[in-house]
């Protein structure tokens, strides 16, 4: 069910501690046969979506973790493979389970390798993939480490002047360490709006901007169901494109993986999370600068107080924030949605 479908306009709420809701993600993902490590792994990632304030990426993900498990589209007890690729190049091999299990399987040698030589890189293959990437960039920024990272989806985005999806939403995702502060961090998805942002639209019957999508037959469409039928597009026009079909090389065929139409089609209907490869490059400044590692780092936190001297955000402020207020005082979750992911116990 659509995570808008949890969503009226005053929507009946409850509220959940962190542990609450932790206890509740295990317990579900155990009971549908995934492995201790496998709901684990997945449970941290919901709970910190869900503690940031990012509901679309919190509790309601489980149940998408558990229709594509009855959907035969994600392997419950899959144990990741490491493997020593190259003097800068781990390979996890996910086989078939989600991506979180495999990441943390990788990080390690990731860090050792970066530490080493200044920058190293982890091509995760074979993973289920659900989740947003800040999650993965902020372990890295509190190793002191630099990170990007970026994988496909499925396809539902059309390239700059074309009419029919291949590209997947495509996220980008960068991480810069700060002492003594939150990182800096962004992660965006290189479609000009998120898919759910449409199906908002389509639910409540509104028209969407200009700009967010095409009809069937390739023409701009202020209509949510025929953009769902038919092509999202890029932000930034060709800009967007550009960055998308990078995405699609880097994290598909360099690192032996598959590409959003190919995810797609695997999928084959079944309306699974993607499943496709991951890539995810670490940078050292201790490696890269020396003694005068500080020094430097120091110097960027001139860029960061130029932006909010101008009353500017950084990006993340609002996930922080989020952070923050739940720590304190929990998390609120739409009745709905709590009613559905408990009758998953029965």
């Amino acid at each position: 069910m659509p995570l808008t479908a949890y969503l009226p306009k005053e929507p009946t709420m409850i509220r959940l501690t962190l542990d609450e809701a932790r206890t509740l993600s295990l317990s579900i993902l155990r009971h549908a046969g995934f492995s201790e490590a496998q709901a684990q792994a997945v449970t941290a990632t919901v709970v910190a979506g869900e503690r940031d304030g990012c509901a679309s990426h919190g509790l309601y993900r489980v149940l998408g973790c558990v229709s594509s498990l009855k959907a035969g589209k994600v392997v419950a007890d899959a144990e990741p493979e490491v493997v020593d690729q190259a003097p800068s190049i781990v390979r996890v091999d996910a086989r078939g389970g989600f991506s979180q299990l495999a990441f943390q399987a990788g990080l390690p040698l990731l860090a050792d390798k970066a530490r080493a030589n200044g920058i190293a890189a982890l091509a995760i293959n074979r993973c289920v993939h659900f989740s947003a990437l800040w999650v993965e960039i902020e372990q890295l920024t509190e190793l002191g480490l630099v990170a990007l990272a970026c994988n496909p989806s499925h396809a539902w985005v059309a390239p700059a002047g074309g009419s029919k999806p291949i590209f997947g939403t495509n996220p980008v995702a960068f991480g810069w360490p700060r002492a003594g502060k939150h990182p800096f961090i962004f992660d965006f998805a290189t479609s000009a709006i998120a898919r759910g942002d449409i199906e908002l639209h389509r639910r409540a019957g509104k028209p969407i901007p200009e700009g967010w999508g095409i009809d069937a037959s390739g023409q701009p469409s202020t209509s949510a169901e025929a953009v769902m039928n038919g092509a999202m597009l890029t932000f930034g026009g060709h800009k967007g494109s550009a960055l998308a079909a990078m995405v699609e090389l880097i994290a598909g065929p360099l690192i032996g993986d598959l590409t959003s139409a190919e995810s797609l089609a695997y999928d084959a209907g079944s309306k699974s999370s993607p499943y496709h490869g991951e890539l995810i490059i670490a940078l050292d400044p201790q490696r890269f600068l020396g003694a005068a590692a500080d020094e430097h780092l120091a110097r960027a936190e001139a860029l960061f107080d130029g932006i909010e001297g101008q009353g500017a955000r950084l990006p993340s402020q609002r996930r922080y924030d989020a952070r923050d207020r739940s720590l304190s005082e929990g998390v609120q979750i739409p009745q709905a949605l709590y009613d559905d992911l408990k009758a998953l116990l029965s």
